[in-house]
């Protein structure tokens, strides 16, 4: 919902970090990288380090705000960087939220993280469908931040990372954090439904 503002927050204060120390890394190298960073979070609360989870887990998300500068700074942006870094992106927002599962299997927790996988699921068909059809028009959206066309919504990267925070900080209270997201995901799915009713004839 607010990632446009705090996107231009985080450019201005990464990128000197990203002119300067990543001149000899490629972006998609720096993508891998958060991707393994954000499959240790998930590792860390199978074995029970919520602490060391959320560092983690703070970590991948620097490098996943990092990644896209550093192509854009240093000239080497590319459709295939864009779709590794959506990509690995969804597989550490699965991982995690399955971990928590894993480490504590309950039966109220077994069907939160499955309502939430299923509205994950729903939410990518919404927005990639819709990103193709506004791809083929032509349609630009303000404030593009991706790869691919998408109107904002009210659940985006930052309220994301709240969210996975309060994970990692209130691991008790976990399947009723699922079930919040999942309906506010579900809300951000029905926005775009209004706005495609709306704009696309």
């Amino acid at each position: 919902m607010r990632d446009v503002a705090l996107r231009a927050m985080k450019d201005e204060l990464l990128t000197p970090v990203a002119a300067r120390w990543f001149t000899a890394v490629h972006p998609n190298v720096v993508s891998l990288v958060a991707l393994g960073v954000g499959l240790a979070a998930a590792a860390s609360v199978m074995i029970g380090q919520m602490w060391l989870g959320l560092v983690l887990w703070l970590a991948n998300r620097l490098l996943d705000g990092l990644d896209g500068l550093v192509a854009r700074v240093h000239g080497k942006q590319s459709d295939l960087g864009g779709y590794l870094d959506l990509l690995l992106d969804f597989v550490v927002y699965l991982a995690v939220p399955l971990a928590f599962v894993y480490a504590a299997p309950t039966t109220f927790n077994l069907w939160a993280g499955l309502i939430l996988v299923s509205v994950y699921v729903l939410n990518v068909v919404s927005w990639t469908v819709l990103a193709a059809i506004l791809e083929k028009t032509q349609v630009r959206m303000p404030g593009r931040m991706t790869s691919i066309e998408m109107p904002a919504g009210l659940i985006e990267g930052a309220e994301t990372i709240l969210f996975y925070a309060l994970f990692f900080l209130l691991p008790g209270a976990v399947g009723w954090l699922f079930l919040v997201m999942a309906a506010l995901v579900l809300f951000t799915v029905g926005q775009r439904v209004v706005w495609a009713a709306r704009y696309l004839d």
